[in-house]
């Protein structure tokens, strides 16, 4: 995996050299500091942030690689992260109710991308349902998305987690190598390393679907206090306005949006173009966003031992102001 350094990153594809993206007018004299957005871009998901700051934000736009962890002051994972400021970040669901738990002060401004998630399996290791997968072991990562998701999928046949032997590996490229050596039997977590796993085992894979079941939902968030301060609010509305006609452009062609995916993950092209199916490009907010936010607090909380939020502080969360103003904007030249 790239480490990346605290800089700016470029969001252009290899051998370019801008690195404030999205910048189409002279820049006043007075001009505020770039835009601040934090991502894992070791991911697909972020794809419509990466095209939105290329092409459609008019305004210096800045991407470094990090979490909601930089939207509330606190230490960035190690090996996912920077340190930084963010004005905006992404992730899945399940951490941003991680981190609210401390920082109630964050807010889901819509989702993104809807990350399709699957069981990646070795059939010879007697595997040709859910609930074969008892007593194997399994490269996930309990306290993500992936992680819930796995629950999700073994809780509808019976079974609990601890009826499986979790294995975490990281980095996320030791898994596809683990399920290659033998020493674990399935895969599960983002892409690519679910499309990596699946082309390791080849004909001895067996696939399980996660449709109506789980989706990851990866986020856009900020804070009450951003959204407050009339200019910055100003800008993540035009910035939300480029998300969803970047997510339009990239669903009529996706080329553009996987250059600079590729280049801003380090990815393998053939992995990027086989994996992109298992991604929905929404830029939109589900119906059942707080929903799922109601069922996987529960999960959350058994996890750190506290009480659950109940669906009224979970509500107050999440805060489509600004994505409703950036609906009604023209679309981004």
């Amino acid at each position: 995996m790239r480490k990346w350094s605290n800089r700016i990153v470029p969001l252009v594809a290899a051998g370019a050299v801008a690195v404030l993206v999205g910048a189409c007018t002279p820049a006043p004299a007075n001009q505020l500091p770039p835009l601040a957005i934090y991502g894992n871009q070791q991911t697909f998901e972020i794809a419509p942030v990466l095209l939105a700051a290329e092409d459609y934000y008019r305004g210096p736009v800045v991407i470094r690689m990090g979490s909601v962890a930089n939207l509330v002051g606190e230490p960035p994972v190690p090996g996912f992260g920077e340190e930084g400021e963010a004005d905006l970040a992404t992730n899945a669901e399940t951490q941003a109710l991680r981190y609210s738990v401390k920082h109630p002060d964050l807010r889901i401004i819509m989702t993104v991308t809807e990350g399709l998630y699957r069981i990646v399996a070795r059939r010879s290791a007697g595997i040709e349902s859910v609930a074969d997968l008892k007593g194997h072991r399994i490269a996930t990562i309990e306290q993500t998305s992936a992680g819930y998701f796995l629950r999700k999928m073994l809780e509808r046949e019976g079974l609990q987690f601890s009826d499986i032997d979790d294995v975490t590996i990281v980095p996320l490229a030791g898994m596809t190598e683990a399920l290659r050596k033998g020493d674990v039997d399935a895969v599960v977590i983002w892409e690519p390393e679910s499309e990596n796993a699946a082309q390791v085992l080849g004909d001895d894979l067996i696939e399980f679907s996660g449709e109506g079941v789980y989706r990851e939902l990866f986020n856009l968030n900020s804070t009450a206090g951003k959204l407050a301060d009339p200019v910055k609010r100003a800008e993540i509305v035009r910035f939300i306005r480029a998300i969803i006609d970047a997510s339009a452009a990239l669903r009529r062609d996706p080329a553009k949006a996987q250059q600079l995916t590729i280049a801003a993950g380090g990815f393998d092209p053939d992995d990027v173009r086989e994996s992109w199916e298992h991604h929905g490009w929404i830029a939109a907010v589900p119906d059942d966003l707080l929903d799922v936010l109601v069922e996987q607090e529960q999960w959350l909380a058994a996890q750190a031992g506290r009480p659950a939020r109940d669906r009224a502080a979970l509500a107050a969360l999440i805060d489509t102001s600004a994505y409703e103003e950036a609906l009604a904007l023209e679309a981004s030249q």
